[in-house]
């Protein structure tokens, strides 16, 4: 049997060392499914539930170009003014649906494939505060704060897309809000970016500065490397004319979309969980209806973010068990009908890094990853419930999302994993330990996980490192990051034409121009 000597301090030396790609312990898009929290006649009876709400109910205050698609792809507009579609029209948008999609980043070797039961990280949210652990204060979020954080995730290897995390608040006009949120997520990371807009002429604008950076329209239509976030429907069934314009704007402009249907259990959706899931799945299916009326397999994800209400309070409750289950049993159905799929979980209702703020973005995030989400949106640095947006927490976050994709991995079993010999020469030769085997030391790099800030130490060794603590050594460094990390995929020249064309809020040097 080989063996090595000096056991541990040579296994803390090889696992310091940067990995290859080919013996990574996860990598995106690890496959999940393993939770079902649905049975079978579970899902054939929401099932029926969502094309009957889609058949009876329908859908009000539609706009007239979606009452005009809608109603030639096959849907029926009622006396009273509510846009029905019965299940054989649903269906149709069913089998035209892309599947199999792509999300470009700007750098393709951060491209997302979305397809059966893949599962990523994302951020998103629309946080109005920035959580300051160290002052244990919040203060109004700004422009630089989503650059910075779009900095941050840039280098966090788990976080594969970045949708925008929080309101400019120093930015009061609403166009200009629009445009500067989206410059500042494409110019801090090159992964796949995600925004919203309030207005369908402020998409318009985007586009045009999305093809100065991408070199053409051209080149942009064949490598979109944003998509749109959309809350096109107001729960409960209720369509929102501004939101239905800019989806109607991206889907003609080639920019993928999120179908957000984002109600919130006992409040916009019904407290029964299976009725909120019934519900959350027929306004998303209604927006994929639209979509493909439009354009026939225009890439779109459904986005079915049923959020929890404390029924105590009304208030909302992101980091709940609720939340997590909730989330599974909608991606347990973006599996049943195949379609790209992604939920929000993660987002805690603790006010900053601490214990509550880790067991529930880590229960959450893994129920979600486990049954299978395609994407899992706001898995990462939301506090307050979606009010506040923590950037060092990202760090932080990082090291769980990667423990969560672990174990969506899960145990792999074949001959040699089942270590028959490697057990019998230990026994019957060895030392009686597996400390110092190849098999060990191969493993020990593609298949366990190591967290960058977590403490493993004794208490001892703990005491003699100082006693370091997570969120300090997570600040140190963000600092770090933030004094040195300026990403410089689009370059100089191309930045001063965006600038040029458009209102830019913030100096070039604060991009380290």
């Amino acid at each position: 049997m080989a063996r090595r000597s000096g056991g541990r301090k040579a296994r803390v030396a090889l696992r310091s060392a940067p990995l290859a790609d080919n013996i990574k312990p996860v990598h995106p898009g690890e496959t999940g499914g393993q939770y079902r929290p649905l049975s079978d006649s579970d899902v054939i009876a929401i099932e029926a539930n969502i094309f009957r709400i889609l058949d009876e109910i329908g859908f009000a205050d539609a706009s007239p170009h979606c009452i005009d698609s809608c109603v030639g792809f096959g849907a029926q507009l009622g006396n009273d003014g509510r846009l029905r579609m019965p299940r054989d029209v649903v269906e149709k948008a069913l089998r035209l649906a892309k599947r199999d999609l792509v999300l470009y980043g700007q750098n393709p070797a951060y491209d997302v494939q979305i397809q059966g039961q893949k599962v990523h990280f994302a951020t998103a949210g629309a946080a109005v505060m920035i959580a300051m652990p160290e002052k244990n204060e919040y203060r109004d979020s700004c422009a630089q704060d989503l650059y910075d954080m779009a900095r941050i995730a840039d280098t966090c290897e788990h976080i594969h897309i970045f949708q925008r995390m929080c309101v400019l608040r120093d930015i009061e006009d609403n166009y200009e809000m629009d445009l500067n949120t989206l410059y500042c997520s494409v110019m801090g990371t090159s992964k796949h970016v995600g925004s919203s807009w309030v207005d369908y002429r402020h998409l318009e604008k985007s586009l045009e500065m999305l093809h100065i950076i991408a070199g053409g329209e051209e080149q942009w239509r064949a490598r979109p490397f944003v998509s749109q976030s959309n809350c096109y429907v107001v729960p409960p069934m209720k369509f929102t004319y501004e939101a239905l314009e800019c989806l109607r704007v991206a889907v003609e402009g080639g920019m993928p979309v999120l179908l957000l249907s984002a109600g919130q259990a006992g409040a916009t959706t019904p407290a029964c969980l299976a009725g909120a899931v019934s519900q959350a799945w027929a306004e998303c299916l209604g927006g994929l209806v639209y979509v493909n009326a439009i354009k026939p397999g225009a890439p779109a994800i459904i986005g079915t973010w049923p959020f929890i209400s404390d029924l105590r309070t009304g208030s909302m409750s992101g980091g709940s068990p609720e939340q997590g289950l909730l989330s599974a049993a909608c991606a347990q159905f973006g599996n049943h009908f195949d379609l790209p799929f992604g939920t929000a979980c993660g987002m805690t209702d603790s006010k900053l890094p601490d214990f509550q703020a880790g067991a529930e973005r880590a229960s959450t995030v893994l129920a979600a990853a486990l049954s299978g989400a395609n994407i899992v949106y706001e898995s990462a640095g939301m506090y307050a419930s979606l009010l506040g947006a923590c950037p060092e927490s990202l760090l932080l976050d990082n090291d769980l999302l990667g423990a969560a994709l672990r174990v969506t991995r899960g145990i792999e079993v074949n001959e040699e994993t089942l270590s028959f010999e490697n057990i019998r020469t230990v026994c019957v030769d060895g030392p009686g330990h597996y400390l110092g085997t190849d098999q060990t030391l191969r493993v020990m790099q593609s298949d366990y996980i190591y967290p960058d800030y977590g403490d493993r130490d004794s208490p001892t060794v703990w005491a003699d490192n100082g006693k370091p603590v997570m969120l300090e050594k997570a600040a140190r460094r963000r600092d770090e990051i933030l004094g040195s990390y300026y990403p410089s995929h689009i370059s100089n020249e191309t930045d001063a034409e965006v600038r040029a064309k458009f209102p830019i809020f913030l100096p070039p040097e604060a991009i380290g121009r």
